[in-house]
């Protein structure tokens, strides 16, 4: 019996592991993306030892850890004060407990090395200038309709396509875009600029009221990412991102400690992105066709695991296609296995929002009390080990 063919709608992250994990399993798979080149928003991501550990299972962790920035650590540090609380050893610490490093990666350099390992196991897989519009279901099979007339038939068809998704649209209806009230200023500083002290393999989270801010090393310590993030902004809609001028940030954050002011005195531009997601949908597959990633489990960033779920979905999925030969159980079985671990990793991301951004942290007071408690040894534990262990290859599916 030959293998199914299945459709790939979306060629970021999610895409591209799904399609390798399928392409290593023998499926045939077609991955349409509708910019007219594979990239990335240059900006930075964490990626925790789950994270790595599906790296490995897809053959691409060692390629792009010698892009990457292993993490020694990660801190808290008092939005005002600079107070350095420890969250929690990473480095060789990291490796030994979960057999995988914490690290900090340039998002272009991942999306290159999956596109990369698709290309060197189907050289023709990938489709540019191919945008996904709607989708038509029949007995044996899924159409998928992209926007220059082009009409591709397959066996399954996985809506890769974030947190904007046309499928998502096509299989279940229209539904909000919501906005947080949080924006983020996002910018990448050269590392050369800055003082020495900022050059630590450290994941540095500020935590204040209202706000906080995240900055770690990307592209082999070549950049300092920088994310700051406030409450209570408004936007006027789509699109959702927009160029901002270094000042504005600045002005934003004029309160918080110098180290701040410092990295933000040397960022080249600054980009403003309002923080939407989407409504948890009960229900991830119609037919033939099912939903991962973004375009399922929209989160905010504050567990630093969207993408990383968005690649195990990959693997878990094309397990699923192989174990079970009849395609509507597998993708059922899939949703079956993703959907808790996936809600869960939603709810911890916004359950942080209040915890970076509490009142008590606007008075030193109040503030070491809130810290020595949300952040000791224990609650950490209960927040990350679920999420650090998992492991693609040997959950059940």
């Amino acid at each position: 019996m030959s293998k199914l063919k299945v459709l790939i709608a979306g060629g970021g992250i999610g895409g591209m592991a799904t399609a390798i994990a399928l392409l290593q399993r023998g499926f045939d798979v077609e991955v349409f993306e509708q910019a007219s080149e594979i990239r990335e928003f240059g900006a930075g991501i964490q990626i925790s030892p789950n994270g790595n550990r599906a790296l490995d299972s897809l053959g691409v962790f060692k390629a792009l850890y010698e892009l990457a920035n292993p993490s020694d650590a990660k801190e808290i540090r008092l939005w005002n004060t600079g107070k350095v609380w420890p969250l929690f050893s990473l480095g060789e610490a990291a490796v030994r407990k979960y057999g995988y490093p914490y690290m900090t990666v340039f998002r272009p350099d991942l999306l290159r090395v999956l596109a990369d390992e698709v290309k060197r196991l189907k050289p023709d897989a990938i489709h540019v200038n191919a945008r996904c519009v709607d989708l038509k279901q029949t007995a044996d099979g899924v159409e998928l309709e992209l926007a220059d007339g082009r009409r591709v038939s397959g066996d399954v068809l996985v809506g890769a396509d974030g947190v904007y998704s046309r499928i998502r649209a096509a299989l279940f209806g229209e539904d909000p875009i919501l906005f947080s009230g949080m924006v983020a200023w996002r910018t990448l500083i050269p590392m050369e600029t800055l003082p020495e002290k900022f050059r630590r393999s450290v994941a540095v989270n500020w935590v204040g009221p209202g706000g906080h801010i995240v900055h770690y090393p990307i592209h082999n310590g070549t950049y300092m990412n920088f994310v700051g993030t406030l409450e209570n902004c408004t936007w006027d809609g789509p699109p959702w991102s927009a160029t901002a001028e270094a000042q504005e940030c600045i002005s934003a954050f004029s309160e918080w400690h110098d180290d701040i002011h410092t990295m933000l005195q040397n960022a080249p531009s600054v980009t403003k992105w309002a923080m939407c997601t989407r409504p948890f949908l009960p229900t991830w597959v119609s037919g033939r066709a099912v939903l991962l990633g973004d375009a399922c489990h929209a989160t905010l960033p504050f567990l630093a695991q969207g993408a990383v779920h968005t690649i195990e979905d990959g693997v878990i999925l094309a397990r699923c296609l192989e174990t079970y030969s009849d395609s509507g159980e597998a993708l059922k079985r899939f949703e079956a296995a993703r959907q808790p671990r996936t809600y869960a990793m939603v709810k911890g991301s916004s359950d942080n929002t209040l915890r970076f951004h509490n009142p008590a942290l606007a008075n030193v007071d109040t503030a070491e009390e809130f810290i020595s408690r949300e952040w000791q040894s224990d609650a950490i534990a209960q927040r990350y080990e679920w999420l650090f262990t998992y492991d693609v290859d040997r959950v059940p599916v």
